[in-house]
């Protein structure tokens, strides 16, 4: 296992880990959600998954985040996640274990970002793995408005949101509006068309934030045949550690249908 620092398009400090598999079967990049780390529970079981199965695997710390990237967590947007994406696969690009087509992995913000690469670049992308993803600004307003039909009008009214952290529990998070309204620029159901690649979509029955219903919308918008969708039974948008095991096998054998 190695930790490697990249320099962005901005010139702002990524901290990765890369974990080599021997013999090296394939490539998968894992990106975490809004406000978590490369180091979160859920983003090393995706990644030791991977590995396991013979992937070499690379995680990493968007900027503006809490983890070892540079940047400040107010300032994140889905536009940092995405270009942070691009900018480590173009590192990547430059090492001895750098192999196309790769597979993509990501939770929540991150899920949304592979599967826009993903859409972007589909003849790069051998798999794609989005786990309680985000799929739409829009959507994500949906959800939050199912929840509390007050949080985005209380959000756009004052310009910030501050809400303790899920993962985090001793931290609280502060977006400003101009977060959302960056979010509300992307909308990967457009696209969806493109994702013809072998697609894996999981997700909790009891998510509020990324609802299997928002979910199943992005499974049917993407072409049949090498897709997927397994729904948690009893797991929330973070789920706990008694379902890695599941969520573990779900993605070994997942995998062993590529090859």
């Amino acid at each position: 296992m190695e930790k490697v620092f990249i320099k962005n398009r901005k010139g702002q400090r990524i901290a990765a880990i890369v974990e080599d598999a021997t013999p090296q079967k394939g490539l998968a990049f894992v990106s975490h959600g809004l406000g978590s780390s490369k180091d979160s529970g859920r983003i090393k079981l995706i990644a030791g998954a991977f590995l396991k199965k013979g992937f070499t695997i690379v995680r990493f710390d968007t900027t503006n985040t809490y983890g070892e990237s540079d940047g400040k967590y107010e300032e994140s947007t889905f536009t940092n996640y995405y270009e942070d994406l691009e900018d480590v696969i173009e590192w990547a690009r430059t090492q001895p274990w750098f192999q196309e087509p790769f597979a993509l992995a990501g939770v929540s913000f991150g899920g949304k970002a592979v599967t826009l690469y993903a859409e972007r670049h589909p003849e790069r992308v051998l798999a794609l793995v989005p786990i309680a993803t985000g799929i739409s600004g829009t959507l994500r307003i949906e959800a939050s408005n199912r929840r509390d039909p007050n949080r985005i009008q209380r959000w756009k009214d004052s310009g910030w949101k501050e809400e303790n952290s899920s993962t985090f529990p001793d931290r609280v998070y502060r977006l400003p509006w101009a977060h959302m309204e960056d979010d509300l620029k992307y909308d990967t159901l457009k696209e969806a068309r493109k994702l013809t690649m072998p697609v894996l979509l999981i997700v909790g029955d009891r998510d509020g934030r990324t609802p299997p219903d928002h979910v199943r919308q992005l499974y049917e918008a993407i072409p049949d045949g090498k897709k997927e969708m397994r729904v948690l039974e009893g797991a929330e948008h973070v789920f706990k550690e008694d379902l890695f095991p599941i969520v573990e096998q779900t993605i070994f054998k997942w995998i062993d249908t590529l090859f």
